[in-house]
Formats: structure tokens, sequence, C-alpha cells
């Protein structure tokens, strides 16, 4: 019976220090956590770091950030439009949308492979799953826009385009969950209704209404609001690079048309005619991508600083510039119409600036207005009774 009674006291002090063991063992778990530079992959301690065509903005502040994107954007984007019009007026090239589209993604991977050499970091943070889709709503956005233009003028394919706002303000409910204030709200509506009534002049000029292309261009829009969405939530999420997005984005699309033009036989078709216009189609899509290159760069940068909805914003309003340098370099018919529509994007971005600063900018409220009317009327009339 002793030895029993020694031999259950061993197996408690065992199970005690089992216990002990396991409960020290618990509270080292808890405890001891690694620090966040081992835990963090070295891209993580940069998170603050955004460069763009080897500058980085994370140096400047928050106005001055804004300023070089906005001014990248509307400086690269306008040349970049006048290209991709100038390109579509060569005779006989309206059919190869898809084609121009080819090979603007393999410029754009060049550039990009380019880019990714000169930073540090290399390596790929984003999921590929991720670029897969990405890549998808890439090719529809841009390659259904340069189609829709074998189809429709420019003008209405703007007057499409300018009303991505609000399924981007959609998208960004449904993907990421936010919520957006009456101000941005109104500021969608007022700057696409004012690019809408301010196209719709220049639209009636040289109407070219075609159901297949207002069919492309719808399919366009709606993965054009989708995409700015998916690619600021997975920027931000994994700390993604612009150079690395445009590099897998881009390359992983290329291959998608690549697929899709060998198997609709449109491949041989559109090399047999670019080969006989070498300068007005390679040469062309060469600045043309370039420019285009440089531009989504700058938005790639006001999608990760500031959000989808400003960045759709200031490429919204880039179109509105886009249409009043064509009335200051080319004669056109004028109407008031194009003013008051141009008040009314104005009025949109205003909207758009003070939802953002809400805090710094207070405007007086409609009661306030009221109030202070009738205190002022209470005013005048004891001063004219006394």
């Amino acid at each position: 019976e002793e030895q029993k009674e020694d031999n259950n006291s061993t197996e408690c002090s065992e199970l005690g220090i089992m216990d002990l063991k396991f409960t020290s063992s618990r509270k080292y778990i808890s405890i001891s956590v690694p620090s966040k530079s081992q835990t963090m992959s070295p891209h993580i301690k940069s998170v603050d770091d955004i460069v763009v065509l080897g500058m980085n903005l994370s140096k400047f502040n928050k106005p001055t950030q804004f300023f070089i994107c906005v001014s990248g954007v509307f400086m690269f984007y306008l040349i970049y439009g006048y290209l991709q019009e100038l390109i579509f007026s060569v005779e006989g090239f309206k059919p190869f949308g898809w084609y121009l589209t080819l090979v603007q993604f393999g410029f754009y991977s060049i550039f990009g492979l380019i880019e990714l050499q000169l930073i540090q970091d290399k390596r790929r943070r984003i999921p590929g799953k991720t670029y897969m889709i990405i890549a998808f709503l890439t090719v529809g956005t841009m390659g259904l826009s340069n189609t829709s233009l074998g189809y429709l003028n420019y003008p209405t394919q703007v007057i499409f385009k300018c009303c991505k706002l609000i399924p981007v303000m959609i998208g960004g409910v449904f993907i990421q969950g936010k919520r957006y204030n009456i101000a941005d709200v109104s500021a969608a509506l007022c700057m696409s209704l004012g690019l809408i009534w301010f196209t719709l002049a220049d639209s009636t000029v040289a109407p070219n209404f075609n159901l297949t292309g207002v069919v492309l261009i719808s399919l366009a829009l709606c993965a054009d609001a989708v995409i700015g969405n998916v690619q600021e939530k997975a920027m931000k999420l994994h700390n993604g690079s612009n150079s690395e997005m445009v590099l897998y984005s881009y390359s992983i699309g290329f291959v998608y048309i690549l697929f899709g033009l060998t198997c609709t036989s449109g491949l041989s078709p559109a090399v047999t005619f670019c080969s006989k216009h070498p300068v007005q189609t390679y040469g062309y899509a060469f600045l043309f991508s370039l420019t285009g290159y440089f531009g989504i760069s700058f938005v790639l940068a006001l999608i990760k600083i500031f959000g989808a909805l400003l960045a759709v914003t200031v490429t919204t309003g880039r179109k509105a510039m886009t249409i009043v340098l064509s009335f200051l370099f080319f004669a056109k018919p004028f109407t008031f119409q194009y003013v008051w529509s141009g008040l009314l994007v104005v009025l949109g971005i205003f909207l758009n600036v003070y939802s953002k600063n809400m805090d710094k900018i207070k405007l007086p409220s409609l009661h306030g207005l009221w109030k202070k009317s009738v205190e002022e009327r209470k005013t005048r009339t004891l001063s004219q009774t006394v």
C-alpha cells in the first residue's frame, strides 16, 4: 500500500509537472510573440513607401502627393487620348481594336519588368489568383474600350466612360464594404451628369451610335467599376507595388488576349495590316502605350494613397479637361450648354474635396442660414421701428 501511495504520488507529481509544463508552455506561446521585424516580411516594414517611376512619394506630404499624382494623370492621359484617336483614324484599322490591346499589354509588361528591376524588393507580394482576376478585368476594361471605338465616335465613348463614378461607389460598397456620405454621392452624380451633358453637345456634331459599340463600352464600364476596388483592396492588403501590379496583371492579360485572338483567327489579319503601316500602328502604339503606362502608374498611386473613388474622380475630371482643350485647339461650335455642364462638373469636384476634408471645411447648414436670415429680418424691423 505504501508502494501504491508512492506510485500515486509519483504519478501525481509527474502529472503536476506535465500540467505545469503545459501551462507554462501555453504562457510561453502567448507571451513570446515575435517582434514585428521578425514576423513581417521586409516589404511590409516600408508600408508607407510609394514609388512611382523611381520617385518616392512617401517623402512628401499628402497635398504634394495629390498634386504630383494629378499632374501625372492629366499630362500623360491627355497625350494618351490624342494618340488613341489618332491610331483609330488610320483607314482600315477600326476592326483591330483587340490587336491594339494585345500590343499595348505587351509594351506594358516590358515597361513593368524594367521598372521592377530598378527597385530593391522584386518579390511578388499579391497572390497569383488575385492577379488572374485583375488581369481578366483589365482585359475587359481596355480591350472592350479600344474595340468600341471601331463602332462609336470618341465623344460618344466618353459619354459612357464618364458614368463609371457611380459603379465604382457601388463596387466599393459590395466589394470592400465601404459606406459613402451624401457629399460623395452628390459629387458622383454631379460629375457624371455634367460630363454627359458636356459631351452630348460634341456628340451631336457627328453622332454615330451603334448597338454593338454601346454593348462593348457598357461591359467595359462594368469591368472598370470593379477593377479599381479590387486593385485598391489587393494593394492595401498585400502592400503590392505599382510596378508589380502592372507587370503581372498585364502580362497575364497578354496571354488571355493572345489565346483569344488565336482561337478566333483574328491575329493573322491584324499582323498583316500593321506590317503594311508600321509607323502609324506600331510607332503610335509604342507612344500610346508609354504614355498610358506612365499614366496608369500615377492612377495606381492615387488608388493606393487616396482610394478608388478619388482616383476615378480625378480621371473623370481629366476627361473634362480633354474636351476643354479640344475647344481651345480645334474650331468647334459653342453653346452655353458647355458652360452649365462645366459648372456642374466643378460642383462635383468641390463636393468630393469637401467630403475628404469635412473636418477642416465647415459649411453653414440650411437651418443655420435660415436662422441667420430670420435674425437679420428682426434686426431690420426693430431698427425701422426705432
